[in-house]
């Protein structure tokens, strides 16, 4: 019984972690960025009032949000961000589950980068 338990508790502990992963986007560096694809998943009027360099648009309130990716390769690394970080989160979680490889939230959002 405790072999099953320290088995199931390892697989848990394994599964929920492979995938997530998330980064304060203050400690992100340009060089970085360049080999990344960088979403922004605020509002294109958000977007639209400043954003970060190279970084696409795709609004995670969009209804075609999940749709938008499917030219991109599940092994890409790609980067979200939003304004503070809870929509990026959500946006990361869901592309986890698409199947995407390495997805990394970029914590603090625009917020904390228009602020370093």
């Amino acid at each position: 019984m405790k072999n099953l338990f320290l088995i199931f508790s390892l697989c848990f502990l394994f599964l929920g972690c492979a995938q997530n992963s998330s980064k304060p986007i203050t400690e992100v560096s340009q060089n970085e960025l360049n080999d990344v694809i960088l979403v922004d998943v605020r509002t294109p009027e958000e977007y639209v009032a400043g954003h970060i360099g190279k970084a696409i648009n795709i609004n995670w309130y969009d209804e075609n949000f999940a749709k938008q990716f499917d030219t991109v390769n599940k092994n890409e690394t790609i980067y979200v961000y939003c304004k503070k970080g809870g929509r990026s989160a959500k946006a990361q979680q869901l592309l986890d589950s698409l199947g995407f490889k390495k997805v990394v939230n970029l914590e603090g959002g625009y917020d904390a980068h228009i602020k370093k």
